[in-house]
């Protein structure tokens, strides 16, 4: 009985094995094949200039979907339905996806990110959960570093949800300075002194248009503004220098910038 169960099972056994063996040796081979092809992809991304947080992202999709192909290439190498394992997959799917809902989100977020660029590394940004300069973007968070070198940690769901102002997107940023000047001061003369300001300052670009001009009649004073261009990263700090400069050329010519007065008067009782 022993020889006769031998006799009619053996060859399905024989074949099983066989197949198990020529499975195996398909994932090992191709195991290897993907992740060569994945790096080539990566490289070839880098070499069109992709943003590298973008290509390796892209080549670990591709190599999913190839090993995903292969695995059902295996699995009907050894007699396993395809038509069960996607079954099996997709309730899989279904319960992770509830399980990890927000991170998801915050994952297609950063895929939106990488993929439309509202900024890069460096920018500095400002949005609803915080300002600062773009330290790293991930696929799940992104990382800011604000002017007192602290960190700020956001979700890309949010970043890519909620509107955001890139401050440094532009190589150049119109430079305003608004300042009030009493009505009995000499408003030619305030007006020649800012003119004057702007053109002497080297960080102010000579080849865009500056305008110095009246901005409204106030209760108490004359609003005066100018108007430059400068280099975004040299804002700030021309800014900065402008508004100091023009306090001292103001306190020299005589112009008085009015500000709220209160007078105290005491009365003795008797």
């Amino acid at each position: 009985m022993i020889d006769k169960y031998i006799e009619n099972f053996a060859p399905g056994i024989f074949n099983f094995a066989v197949n198990a063996a020529v499975a195996v040796l398909m994932l090992l081979i191709g195991w290897k094949a993907i992740s060569v092809f994945r790096r080539w992809c990566i490289r070839s991304m880098d070499r069109i200039k992709v943003d590298h947080t973008v290509s390796v992202f892209l080549g670990s999709c591709i190599s999913v979907v190839l090993f995903g192909l292969l695995i059902f290439a295996a699995a009907d190498r050894v007699g396993i339905s395809s038509a069960s394992l996607l079954a099996l997959l997709g309730s899989a799917g279904i319960a992770i996806s509830l399980a990890l809902q927000s991170s998801l989100s915050n994952f297609a977020g950063g895929v939106m990110i990488l993929m439309l660029k509202p900024f890069v590394t460096g920018d500095y940004i400002i949005c609803q959960s915080g300002e600062g300069t773009v330290a790293n973007i991930g696929l799940i968070y992104t990382t800011l570093t604000t002017v007192d070198n602290r960190q700020v940690v956001i979700p890309n769901g949010i970043l890519s949800g909620s509107p955001l102002t890139n401050v440094t997107a532009q190589d150049k940023r119109r430079l305003i300075i608004t300042v009030g000047i009493s009505y009995d001061s000499d408003l030619k003369k305030a007006k020649e002194i800012m003119e004057g300001l702007l053109s002497e300052k080297p960080e102010i670009l000579k080849e865009e248009a500056r305008e110095v001009y009246v901005d409204s009649l106030g209760q108490s004073s004359i609003l005066l503004t100018a108007r430059g261009w400068t280099r975004t990263e040299d804002y700030w700090k021309t800014k900065w220098d402008l508004t100091e400069a023009l306090k001292y050329a103001f306190d020299e010519a005589g112009i008085e910038i009015p500000y709220n007065k209160l007078d105290v008067n005491l009365t003795e009782k008797k």
